[in-house]
């Protein structure tokens, strides 16, 4: 038996009643929409949170999402071991070769020793995380084949390049104790890059479209300038003699401080894109980092020159900090990719402005 209903320019007509889908639960007769073709139910009925004869909503309002559900742009797939701990290795080695020269311009021959050698070890650590997480060492060999200074990830190879073998005639020829020349030179260049490869990967970061480390590209080198300070100065508490740690003790300072200040200014700048920062796992790690950043400070400061194993647990806090901060980092990019709201929401309040602006 065929239904007296169908479809026509107009819309639907002949419709049995009740048929239309339920939005939002249960609706009782004289909820439903009145049947029949669009001029039966008249021009004035609308679909809405309340009509003018007051009918339930019918659609719900419309929230913030994306196309079903799915990250604007495509997360970082980085390992956070491999990644996160290539940063931290990174600034560990440039930070405490410029450390290691000055301990040697100042008599501090132990701590120079120390810290030239850890050094040596943090940038070969922090190469093999890197050919580790791209897979194959021609992968990295390959961005050697050319020189492209507009290219962050370029000159970071480049750089990496350069640094590593002068890091590494300065440990050996200092261990071996020959050619005090050529090793005193090699000590200064390591030094002159060492500022470099503690705050490339700020940069390397920053050039990305990851909204949390995209729009910090300001004060994040800073940031990692000053958690590569904290992480050299932790070890060199570690491995020094109490009566060179000065220099240690100062650094731990000034590390702790940039850091800091650097940090805070940042996310008040950002804002809403800055809430990774501050949420979840990157916001534990920032809040651990912060702890033990301070208190590894007031162990240097009130101990660090006096008592040997005040100055090594002070340098460990110091050293965990900094790991902390730069693995913090890292989830906090991670989670403003994965989350479509910090990517759309700041788009269209540029051209909001932008359009206010026009007008």
């Amino acid at each position: 038996m065929m239904s007296g209903s169908g479809v026509d320019r107009d819309g639907v007509y002949g419709e049995r009643p009740g048929r239309e889908a339920v939005v939002g639960g249960e609706q009782s007769v004289s909820d439903r929409p009145p049947s029949g073709t669009p001029s039966e139910r008249g021009p004035g009925r609308r679909r809405g949170r309340r009509g003018r004869r007051g009918e339930r909503l019918m659609v719900p309002e419309a929230e913030f999402t994306s196309y079903y559900g799915r990250p604007v742009i495509n997360a970082p797939t980085w390992s956070a071991r491999d990644i996160a701990g290539y940063f931290f290795l990174g600034g560990l080695a440039g930070a405490g070769s410029v450390l290691a020269a000055g301990a040697e311009l100042t008599g501090r021959k132990a701590m120079a020793r120390a810290l030239k050698v850890s050094s040596l070890a943090a940038i070969s650590g922090s190469g093999a995380l890197l050919v580790h997480d791209l897979g194959r060492p021609a992968r990295f060999a390959n961005m050697l084949r050319v020189f492209r200074p507009t290219s962050p990830m370029n000159m970071g190879s480049w750089l990496l390049t350069a640094y590593a073998p002068t890091a590494g005639a300065a440990a050996v020829l200092e261990a071996a104790g020959r050619l005090p020349r050529i090793g005193r030179a090699a000590t200064g260049g390591a030094a002159l890059l060492g500022p470099a490869v503690a705050a490339y990967t700020a940069v390397l970061i920053g050039d990305t479209a990851v909204p949390a480390w995209h729009d910090g590209h300001r004060e994040l080198p800073f940031v990692f300038t000053g958690s590569a300070a904290v992480a050299a100065a932790g070890m060199a508490l570690i491995a020094s003699p109490v009566a060179e740690n000065g220099p240690a003790v100062g650094a731990a300072v000034f590390g702790t401080a940039l850091e800091s200040a650097a940090s805070r200014i940042m996310e008040r700048r950002l804002g809403f894109v800055g809430e990774p920062y501050q949420q979840g796992k990157s916001g534990r790690l920032k809040r651990a980092a912060q702890g033990l950043s301070a208190a590894g400070t007031a162990g240097a400061l009130l101990w660090g020159r006096r008592n040997r194993i005040a100055a090594a647990l002070s340098g460990a806090a110091l050293l965990a900090a900094s790991a902390c901060t730069r693995f913090g980092v890292f989830q906090a990019g991670v989670a403003s990719a994965e989350d479509p709201k910090y990517t759309v929401v700041p788009q269209r309040e540029r051209l909001r402005k932008q359009a206010a602006g026009d007008a």
